[in-house]
């Protein structure tokens, strides 16, 4: 299972009204291992990313933001990004980012460990917590 990393700036954005995680577009970014995302990265055009010619979309669904009991989570449907007309770039990295943001500001990573690629008609799915959420803030 890859590991998620949220970045720095993510939670004073979320306190200064960057964010509005129930109603903004987020997508994945991915990047190579070469080009690893770091924790002080606060918007998308800090990362060098690959090619995403024969990729399949990148946009992520949110399926809750809401709170129980005092804390919020912000759930996720999985993501299956499918090859097609070619192979994808080799990437390491799955970023999310919201695109509404003005600066496209980054939330997490996650870090798959190694490359993966994908040959034209293979599929990777992104599996996003579907109870504990990708953000749980209590």
């Amino acid at each position: 299972m890859a590991t998620f990393t949220k970045f720095n700036s993510f939670v004073e954005a979320l306190s200064e009204k960057v964010h509005n995680l129930g109603s903004d577009s987020l997508v994945l970014a991915l990047c190579a291992s070469a080009n690893a995302p770091v924790a002080s990265n606060t918007q998308l055009s800090q990362l060098t990313q690959i090619s995403y010619t024969n990729l399949s979309s990148r946009a992520i669904t949110t399926t809750s933001s809401s709170q129980t009991s005092g804390t919020y989570r912000l759930i996720l449907a999985d993501l299956v990004l499918t090859a097609s007309g070619g192979s994808v770039a080799p990437f390491r990295y799955a970023v999310i980012y919201n695109d509404t943001a003005t600066n496209d500001e980054l939330i997490g990573f996650y870090d798959y460990g190694s490359d993966v690629t994908l040959a034209s008609g293979e599929t990777m799915t992104v599996d996003f917590d579907g109870t504990n959420g990708v953000i749980a803030i209590a």
